[in-house]
């Protein structure tokens, strides 16, 4: 049989090639309907979103439970220092403010003692003069103006480095004062309520007074107390020692602080009683 004769084979027609589908832009499929692209189903997946009540719910509780931890490691990080302390020195440190405590009502009912003295005196005029001889007699102690004797303790800074600064004698001035410090004066310098401490080269200014290592200590007060206040942890003893400077400090029945100050008269301020 000839070629002519032969049926021929028809091929299927070819399908014309479909263009790149841009990003972003939708593509009607064979049928015209719309068709979504990858990214847009993304999109509709995840927006806009669709929360339940449930995981509000958990949302919530998970933020307070991190607020909560939040403010439990700061008030822990704040607590350390104590944290970390042995049970004498805790032990030690709420006897201090037990004493502390006892001292202001002392205080307390000596002030009220003497106004019931003073009002149910006969001569009132006579007791109140006593009362104002006494109460001056205090304040010059304060005020440095007077010598002032009596049981307290003597403390010895040695700084061969030179590392201590003003700072740090002046923190141990506020320890020695929450303590219960009535009377105080370093290397025979008397120090009051407006003393103040700057840096000098290799010293420290007192009041302007320069002093030299070795510092000492001359303070009166309750011995029992002024002491564990330098010791306590994080305290004055400690943190000259992270300096490298060594502390002795001892208790004596009888320490005389005798350096006064001249009283300055004020310029403006009058009694209002005058």
């Amino acid at each position: 049989m000839s070629d002519e004769r032969r049926p021929r084979q028809e091929l299927p027609p070819e399908r014309p090639e479909r263009a790149e589908e841009p990003a972003g832009e939708t593509v009607p499929d064979d049928q015209g309907a719309a068709r979504l692209t990858g990214r847009q189903r993304l999109g509709k997946a995840v927006w806009p979103p669709r929360v339940t009540r449930a995981q509000l719910i958990v949302a919530l509780l998970l933020f307070v439970l991190g607020l909560g931890l939040a403010i439990q490691v700061r008030s822990t990080s704040e607590n350390s220092a104590l944290r970390g302390a042995r049970q004498e020195d805790l032990v030690r440190i709420l006897d201090e403010l037990d004493d502390r405590t006892k001292r202001l009502e002392d205080e307390k009912r000596k002030l009220t003692g003497q106004r019931t003295e003073l009002e149910n005196s006969s001569d009132q005029a006579e007791e109140a003069r006593k009362q104002t001889r006494q109460k001056a007699a205090q304040l010059g102690v304060l005020a440095g103006t007077v010598a002032a004797e009596g049981p307290g303790i003597r403390m010895t800074i040695n700084d061969r480095a030179g590392t201590t600064d003003s700072d740090t004698l002046l923190d141990a001035v506020q320890e020695l004062r929450a303590a219960g410090a009535e009377a105080m004066q370093i290397n025979g310098v008397r120090v009051v309520a407006s003393t103040y401490f700057t840096d000098s080269g290799g010293g420290v200014n007192v009041d302007g007074h320069k002093i030299d290592p070795p510092y000492r200590f001359e303070v009166i007060g309750k011995s029992a107390d002024l002491e564990p206040a330098l010791n306590i942890p994080g305290g004055v003893v400690q943190t000259l020692k992270n300096k490298q400077a060594t502390v002795h400090v001892t208790r004596s029945e009888k320490v005389t602080v005798d350096a006064l100050r001249q009283a300055k008269r004020p310029d403006y301020a009058r009694s209002s009683s005058q």
